[in-house]
């Protein structure tokens, strides 16, 4: 296999953001497009240069030369549509979160553990080089035992804006599309899920505006994690150990750098890079997989996946939020 030729399956902004990312990686080809929004479709396909359009998911899904499908449909479709395309033979990268709730999660994980595809969760900000680097550190030790995060995800948004955010039937609010981000984070780096969640929540109109959550993990770890879609927060990440501190920078999932402060010594920079706006990086990940015949990224693991999952309809259950699908 030289080139992994990609087929999307819906045509939005995150579909878009995904192709900007896939054209800066040269053994990746978006082959085909599949929506049932005509405009979107054309629109997406003539700006990527796209030589194959499908009106419906299910003719994508059976086109013979898509070696991997990517699932850019809204969060309650997840489930829905990931099955869809493995069902078909097609390995899937899905968009986060990886569905409604960790049954959701598990259904797709036992179809793809069932035909023997690959499966990744694109929860797109693992792959960058930061979060690698800063794993690579914590588990060396560079700052001795990381003891607590604090990260944030907040932007100011309008409830009366026409928005998949705003809409309980669609799986809207804050945690499931931002407030995921420090809590994904927080058990990527301290390698696995919380033995303690503490949450506050402000619910309207059926989804969480804003919420703050404290997840505790073995050896006294602390996550605090906090977002909204009602508020403009500082967007940034601090890592505290026993031996030192990083700080990443605004906003903390999509820079090129952070700050290193190790005891005794003097802050430092340090620049793993960045490739465009951060979405290549997936996609390469992707391609190294299928190229390396896994069923899963050693990164974004099954079980990762399930683990956040889990941590997330815990801290939901908190709040007593169901959307009108569950």
């Amino acid at each position: 296999m030289e080139k992994v030729r990609w087929g999307f399956l819906g045509a939005g902004s995150i579909a878009n953001r995904l192709g900007e990312g896939l054209m800066q990686v040269d053994d990746a080809e978006l082959l085909a497009v599949g929506s049932r929004t005509a405009d979107r479709r054309q629109a997406l396909a003539e700006r990527f240069d796209v030589p194959r359009q499908y009106a419906t998911y299910e003719e994508l899904v059976q086109d013979p030369d898509i070696d991997v499908v990517y699932i850019a449909t809204p969060h309650n479709l997840h489930r829905e549509h990931s099955i869809l395309a493995l069902e078909a033979g097609k390995p899937v990268l899905c968009e986060k979160p990886f569905a409604i709730n960790v049954a959701e999660a598990a259904e797709i994980i036992a179809v793809a553990r069932q035909r023997n595809l690959f499966l990744m969760e694109a929860m797109w900000t693992r792959y960058l080089p930061v979060p690698s680097e800063i794993k690579r550190m914590i588990d060396d030790g560079v700052i001795g035992q990381l003891t607590m995060m604090v990260g944030d995800f907040g932007f100011r948004g309008a409830r009366s804006a026409r928005s998949r955010l705003n809409e309980p039937a669609l799986g809207g609010g804050a945690l499931l599309d931002i407030g995921m981000y420090p809590v994904s984070f927080a058990a990527y780096l301290f390698g696995g899920s919380p033995t303690r969640i503490e949450t506050l929540g402000h619910l309207e109109g059926g989804i969480d505006e804003r919420s703050g959550i404290l997840l505790g993990y073995p050896d006294g770890g602390l996550a605090v994690c906090y977002s909204s879609i009602r508020d403009n927060t500082p967007q940034e990440c601090l890592l505290f150990g026993s031996g030192g501190e990083i700080r990443m920078p605004t906003p903390w999932w999509l820079t090129d750098h952070f700050h290193l402060k190790v005891d005794g010594e003097d802050w430092r920079r340090v620049e793993p890079g960045l490739i465009g706006k951060g979405f290549a990086h997936e996609v390469m990940e992707v391609n190294r997989c299928l190229k390396a015949g896994l069923l899963e990224s050693p990164d974004m693991t099954w079980s990762h996946t399930m683990g956040v999952m889990t941590t997330l309809d815990t801290i939901r259950a908190q709040w007593g939020l169901r959307y009108p699908m569950e």
